[in-house]
Order: C-alpha cells, then sequence, then structure tokens
C-alpha cells in the first residue's frame, strides 16, 4: 500500500513506499523523544545534537550539517548551503527551534530539496 504526500509550494505528489514511511516514522517517533524529554525552547543546536545520537539508536544513518552544492550552469559553486540532517539515503530533516513555521522556513527546505536529490 502507498500513502501519497503533497505540499502544494513544490507542485508534486508521489507515492511512498513502505520502507519510506518506517524512516520517516521513525523520526518522527525521534524528534518526539527528544522534544519529550528536553521540551521546549533550546537552541536548535541541542535538538539537533540529541537527533543525532538518537536516530542510530533507530538504525538509520545520520550526516549532520551537509553541504548541499549549489550548481549554476556547469560550474558547482563552493558555497554549499549546510542541510541539518541528511538521513538514509536520501532525505533531509531541517531543525526549527521556532514558535510556528513560516513561509521563508518552508521555502528554505524546498531550496535544499530542489538542490539534492532528496525528496
Amino acid at each position: 500500500m502507498h500513502e501519497f504526500f503533497y505540499h502544494p509550494r513544490t507542485r508534486f505528489a508521489r507515492a511512498r513506499g513502505e520502507k519510506e514511511n518506517k524512516i520517516i516514522g521513525n523520526i518522527i517517533g525521534a524528534a518526539i523523544d527528544v522534544h519529550r524529554i528536553l521540551g521546549p525552547g533550546l537552541l536548535e543546536s541541542a535538538y539537533e545534537s540529541c537527533l543525532i545520537y538518537e536516530l542510530p539508536l533507530r538504525k538509520l544513518k545520520v550526516e549532520s550539517q551537509k553541504a548541499i552544492p549549489v550548481f549554476y550552469k556547469d560550474l558547482m559553486l563552493d558555497c554549499g548551503y549546510p542541510a541539518d540532517l541528511v538521513i538514509e539515503d536520501p532525505g533531509i530533516v531541517e531543525i526549527k527551534s521556532v514558535a510556528g513555521i513560516s513561509p521563508i522556513h518552508e521555502a528554505q527546505i524546498v531550496f535544499y530539496l530542489r538542490l539534492s536529490d532528496c525528496k
């Protein structure tokens, strides 16, 4: 069985397989555990450090602050944007410690997704 997701700003919809659903469930579960233990109000770096510890416990490969290169025509620019976490192959988690997600936060993750091969 496939589950579909759609984000209006990305202008695409696609099926997610069982493996992707399991990875997403593990990521969300880890984030909930970290937030439940730490609570709100800390810097993003604290949540990131705890997720870097928690995700491998759930058998997920994680890279922190991985630079996503920018390509212009045939030139790769040396100004890679750092994604907070790249989990498994491939998925991006952008950590925010804010009261609410604003359009600029959504634009940031869409930009990362466009530059990378991540879903």
